[in-house]
């Protein structure tokens, strides 16, 4: 029986512009001469106001959409080893938020274990999050820590620090190209 948290029934959202933000921080991460961190929150605040109403439930999903294309790359690359991606991956990223308490507040870590459950056995994690309600304030910086997380992930796997953005990037030039 098909699950309505099928992938097919989800929006992509805004992926680009989810993708931005996410580069925008593994390379303030990376980068040792980028902007501080108060000026690179003021940069984000006012591209999320940039965005209007419907532009940030767009970004949302875009970074769900993220969420669902990362796991299902590190699902594959796990497989390819005969191993678990669930049982590899979400254990240390719910360790790593648990290290993260201003980016990552306690309350939020079972639902961001969730979307990366959900992701990594094939569903949307956008359709699963919206069973319970609309996103709440705190679960947005949560959510793009997640995202961040597993672009790393990619990026340490993979032993190159563009991957996970170029994977995406190239998946979206190909799709607007056919």
């Amino acid at each position: 029986m098909p699950s309505p948290c099928d992938p097919q029934h989800a929006p992509a959202g805004d992926v680009g512009a989810a993708l931005m933000m996410i580069d925008s921080q593994l390379k303030a991460v990376y980068d040792e001469n980028t902007r501080p961190d108060a000026e690179r929150r003021r940069l984000d605040r006012q591209f999320a106001a940039s965005l209007g109403p419907g532009g940030i439930d767009d970004v949302l999903d875009g970074a769900c959409t993220l969420i669902y294309l990362f796991m299902r790359w590190l699902r594959l690359a796990y497989e390819d080893h005969d191993k678990d991606v669930i049982e590899c991956v979400v254990p240390n990223l719910v360790a790593s938020m648990r290290m993260m308490p201003k980016s990552v507040r306690p309350e939020v870590v079972p639902t961001m274990a969730g979307l990366l459950v959900a992701a990594g056995t094939g569903l949307s994690p956008s359709l699963w999050r919206r069973q319970f309600g609309e996103w709440r304030r705190e679960e947005l910086n949560s959510l793009e820590a997640t995202a961040f997380l597993l672009a790393e992930l990619i990026n340490r796997i993979t032993d190159d620090r563009d991957f996970a953005t170029r994977m995406i990037a190239e998946a979206l030039t190909s799709a607007d190209g056919s």
